[in-house]
This record gives structure tokens, C-alpha cells and sequence, in this order.
């Protein structure tokens, strides 16, 4: 099969995947380092909620590979990936089964810590009031416990990346800098849809989130 050059990856999907890295790398950071600068913590989980659910919207009125119907993983693509015989384009079946994971373990992550607390640093997350110390304790061991998944997901996530310069001679970060990757399937066409009204949907729900959590409006609303 000829090899050619196809649009996969829309601005806002790259956008979003490199704002998300800086946010968990800040959140991370600010997290271990504690003290004052945990208020950052909390600023930096709020915006990896707001992102995620611009990416849970997108995920449904997005571009082609964006839309998670193009890539949700079943048993005979996995198989036919394995086998070497699936020439598609976007996530291939392994990486979509990462893709997932780490959405569900962001989004666990995240929206635990708004229930937690850590008084010596003199944090209460946003919904604190919500549960009260006894339980926000427990929560906040939770939110401790899912960031272990954190630690593995996030470097075999780069590891993977590298496995794939390194052996198979493909580089994945490119096409989420560039947009465009190469593919060997003429079936395979250029990402459509994903436009302007798509986009301000999935924006105006990312931006509600953040501004919900963060003016204390939803702990207004959820306390009546």
C-alpha cells in the first residue's frame, strides 16, 4: 500500500492534549511541593476538570479521530492490531484503550480532590462543605491512592511514544504538533466535522465547569 498524508488531528485536540499535559505536570508539582503553593493545586485540578469535559464534548461533536466512537476499542480491532493487519488512522486499539484510562483516572483523580482536605496545608477543596472532616479525610486517601495509577499511566504513556521512535520508526508526538500523519490505507481520508458551533458547544461546557467550581457557584447550588 502507498503511504500518503492526511489531516487527523484538529487544532482544538492538539490544543487541549498539550494544555492538559501542562496542567498535570503543574498539578503534580504544586502537589508535592505543598505549602503555599497548594492553592496552585487545587487551581490546576479545576482546570484539568474544565478540560476534560471539553474533551468528553468533543469526544461526541469533534472532528472524525477526535470522536470517540472512531476509536473505541473492541475485541477484533485489538485483534487485527495485534495481528498487524489494522492500517487506520488516530489512536490505534492499544492506544485507545490507554486514551480511556487515562480520562477515567484524570477525571477520579480530579473530581475527588474536590472533596479533600489537607489542613496543614490549610486546603478544603471546593465541595469540602459538602462531606465534612471525617469524610473528606477518607476521600482525600482516595485521591492519594488514584494518583499511584497517575505514576504508571503517565511514563507508559511516554514510553510507548518512545517504543514507537525507537522500533517502529513512527513519531507520535509530530501529527499531535503538526496535525497530519501519515497513514498506509487509501480508505483512510482527511478528519471532517468538528466545526465552529461543535467547538463552542464543547468550549462553553469546559469554561461553565472551571467558572462553577472555582466562584463557588456549584457548591451554592448542590447546598440548597
Amino acid at each position: 500500500m502507498s503511504s500518503r498524508i492526511i489531516r487527523v488531528w484538529d487544532l482544538p485536540t492538539r490544543i487541549f492534549h498539550w494544555l492538559l499535559v501542562l496542567a498535570v505536570i503543574g498539578a503534580v508539582a504544586t502537589g508535592e511541593l505543598r505549602g503555599s503553593l497548594f492553592v496552585w493545586h487545587e487551581r490546576f485540578g479545576i482546570t484539568i476538570l474544565g478540560l476534560l469535559a471539553f474533551r468528553l464534548a468533543w469526544g461526541l461533536v469533534g472532528s472524525t479521530y477526535a470522536r470517540f466512537v472512531s476509536f473505541w476499542p473492541n475485541s477484533l480491532a485489538i485483534r487485527n492490531y495485534l495481528d498487524g493487519v489494522w492500517h487506520g488512522a488516530g489512536h490505534n486499539p492499544l492506544g485507545a484503550l490507554s486514551v480511556f484510562a487515562m480520562l477515567g483516572v484524570l477525571l477520579l483523580e480530579a473530581g475527588t480532590g474536590l472533596f479533600s482536605s489537607a489542613p496543614r496545608d490549610h486546603f478544603w477543596g471546593p465541595l469540602y462543605d459538602l462531606v465534612g472532616k471525617s469524610l473528606s479525610h477518607d476521600i482525600a486517601e482516595v485521591h492519594e491512592f488514584i494518583f499511584n495509577f497517575t505514576l504508571v499511566l503517565v511514563p507508559l504513556h511516554v514510553g510507548v511514544i518512545a517504543w514507537y521512535v525507537r522500533f517502529r520508526k513512527k513519531n507520535l508526538v509530530k501529527p499531535m504538533l503538526t496535525g497530519d500523519a501519515e497513514v498506509e490505507n487509501d480508505k483512510v481520508q482527511s478528519a471532517q466535522g468538528g466545526g465552529l458551533l461543535a467547538l463552542i458547544v464543547a468550549l462553553a461546557l469546559g469554561v461553565a465547569v472551571i467558572w462553577l467550581i472555582g466562584s463557588g457557584t456549584l457548591l451554592a447550588l448542590l447546598s440548597r
